[in-house]
């Protein structure tokens, strides 16, 4: 019983708990040069049309304190900042190198002076109960050892009143449409990692990791026992992704 508590998955493979966040940030300090670049080309670009349609059910408000969880390089908490005046975002982090391109970029975009970066684990935040108005993570659950966890820091750092939002891979409900879909993921993006990041064998487990995600309602589930409420999610582009909204009441 103890031995198969203490084993999880990392792609298709299946790791001891203690093993996937180490292998979890390998991937990720592969790719971070580059996990821009292959986002765009991944998606087409669909990824930012996802993202603002985040922003647009989040509705951000003036002088509201985000967390950006999994935050890499800073694009939710980018696009939060510039529809909140005098709000301010924290990007939490595994990976220092994704911190370190997202830190580049807002120096750029002229919004550093609004933003942290914390090198931090989703499943032991290093913040206060009761700490942020919001609280966001985009493409990075899939990727946490235990997701229970993460949920129940989630709202642990919550504001009562506070909104979790959640953007990730997701299922789509019609059969055929899956396949096709497997069969570009599969297919296509683990050489698009070959020949842009030089890393198909990272890609390669980004793919089986989306896989391996329960389905909407499965996760929509998760999120209530963590203690959630008014619980709703919406399919984007068909439920190639999805987004999952909770509240702290």
């Amino acid at each position: 019983m103890d031995e198969t508590q203490n084993k999880t998955h990392f792609g298709f493979q299946t790791v001891d708990e203690t093993e996937k966040a180490g292998m979890v940030h390998g991937v990720f300090s592969n790719v971070a040069s580059k996990y821009d670049i292959m986002n765009d080309v991944m998606s087409v670009g669909i990824h930012r049309v996802w993202k603002d349609a985040m922003m647009d059910w989040l509705t951000p408000r003036a002088n509201q304190r985000l967390l950006d969880v999994a935050g890499g390089t800073g694009d939710v908490a980018f696009k939060f900042l510039r529809r909140a005046p005098g709000a301010e975002a924290v990007v939490c982090d595994m990976t220092e190198s994704m911190l370190i391109e997202g830190r580049k970029r807002a120096e750029a975009a002229s919004l550093d002076d609004s933003l942290e970066w914390i090198v931090g684990d989703a499943m032991a935040l290093p913040f206060e109960d009761n700490s942020f108005d919001v609280y966001t993570i985009s493409f990075g659950i899939r990727n946490v050892t235990r997701i229970p966890d993460a949920l129940s820091e989630a709202y642990r750092v919550l504001r009562p009143g506070g909104r979790l939002m959640v953007l990730e891979f997701s299922q789509l409900p019609n059969p055929m449409m899956q396949k096709a879909y497997d069969l570009y993921s599969f297919n296509v993006i683990p050489r698009m990692g070959q020949m842009i990041a030089g890393d198909s064998e990272s890609y390669q487990y980004l793919v089986e990791s989306i896989r391996q995600f329960p389905d909407q309602d499965t996760f929509a589930g998760m999120i209530r026992r963590a203690g959630f409420d008014n619980v709703k999610y919406r399919n984007l582009t068909f439920g190639v992704a999805a987004l999952h909204s909770g509240w702290k009441l």
